[in-house]
Formats: C-alpha cells, structure tokens, sequence
C-alpha cells in the first residue's frame, strides 16, 4: 500500500509517501516544493508526482492521498483574509472566547 500526506502552507507544501511492501516493511520519502497561492491544486500535484518518482511508485498505485494546510491558520494569524462572521448556537459561546483570546480559565468546563 503507497499513502501521501501533504501539507499545503503559504511558501511551501509539504509531502511524506509511506509505501509498505509484501513484508509489511514500510519506506518513508519527504519531499517539499514551492507552494502556489494563486492555485493550491499545481503545486500539489507537482508534488503529488516528484514523490512518486522519488519513492519508484506510479501515481495510480496511490491508495490513499491525505491533505492538510495551514493556509487559513496562516491568514487568522496574521489577519490578513477577507472579513467573514461566524454563527454559533447556544453551548458553543467558547469558540468566540477562544477566537479572540479572551477565555477567562482555558481548560475550564
């Protein structure tokens, strides 16, 4: 079985491909390219097929492909998105707290 992780993030993208043989003796290969913000999917593929050429495996014997980013961390961090509001129901007023930084006792029930 071949799985690829990645992670897209702001300047780079990140992957890690696991491939397991017939002896359950699994080979780990990173590799990195240069993210592309103006559409996230070129440099994921880009990767997607560096890392299945650097690990000797054909794309379509991928079994699984996991996908993270940490773009939209990025953008609250540095607040620099687009205005957006949030609803919430009632039991979750938190997630406001937690937002903004302003929770009195953090790990308080």
């Amino acid at each position: 079985m071949t799985r690829i992780g990645v992670d897209v993030g702001g300047t780079f993208t990140d992957l890690v491909l696991e491939k397991t043989d017939k002896n359950d003796c699994a080979s780990v290969f990173v590799h990195k390219v240069a993210s592309t913000p103006h559409d996230q999917s070129v440099g994921v593929l880009r990767g997607v097929l560096e890392i299945c050429e650097l690990a000797g495996v054909k794309p379509a014997d991928v079994s699984v492909i996991v996908h993270g980013t940490t773009v939209a961390t990025n953008i609250t961090i540095e607040h620099n998105g687009a205005e957006v509001g949030m609803l919430t129901t009632r039991g979750f007023r938190d997630i406001l707290h937690i937002g903004r930084h302003k929770r009195p006792h953090n790990f308080s029930l």
